[in-house]
């Protein structure tokens, strides 16, 4: 089982991680302390692995810092369901191997719900209801499988390719 954890339009970077814990300001063993450190300060202390984001509109807007997604990853987000993201996030987020889904589903969730999230479908199952998210293409879950494109590249030398899927 895993806890949603929801959050509204615009979360830019500087709500996931301040700027003044960034890894370089502290140490990158640390950045698991600092996910949400101010806009919502319960969840590095109280989320777990496997545990699910669902946010709305522009998650992740702001700044290029790799260590926002870097930080949920570190504190192990399994997924984050939003209708949108913003570019340089969900290019850092696939870097890192984070899985994004566009869709919205916010009034079909509630904070802090178990739900059971089912990668290989992909589908989230809430209060015994399956809610089917957008299936990525081939190339994609092969990276995410991986643990992002950085490490697809450094296990096989290369890139991802769809007609590899």
């Amino acid at each position: 089982m895993a806890t949603i954890w929801l959050f509204g339009d615009d979360v830019d970077t500087d709500q996931i991680v301040p700027g003044r814990y960034a890894p370089y300001m502290n140490s990158e063993a640390e950045l698991a302390k600092y996910p949400f450190i101010e806009a919502r300060p319960e969840f590095a202390q109280e989320v777990q692995p496997g545990d699910i984001i669902v946010a709305g509109t522009n998650f992740g807007c702001g700044s290029s810092r790799e260590y926002a997604p870097r930080a949920l990853t570190a504190v192990g987000v399994a997924a984050i369901i939003a209708p949108s993201f913003a570019r340089i996030f969900y290019r850092n987020a696939l870097n890192l191997g984070l899985r994004l889904f566009e869709i919205d589903i916010r009034d079909q969730v509630a904070d802090r719900r178990q739900v059971e999230l089912d990668l290989a479908r992909p589908a989230l199952l809430v209060d015994g209801q399956w809610i089917e998210l957008p299936s990525p293409p081939g190339w994609l879950r092969e990276a995410w499988d991986e643990g992002g494109i950085i490490q697809y590249y450094l296990k096989h030398g290369r890139l991802p390719l769809e007609e590899d899927a």
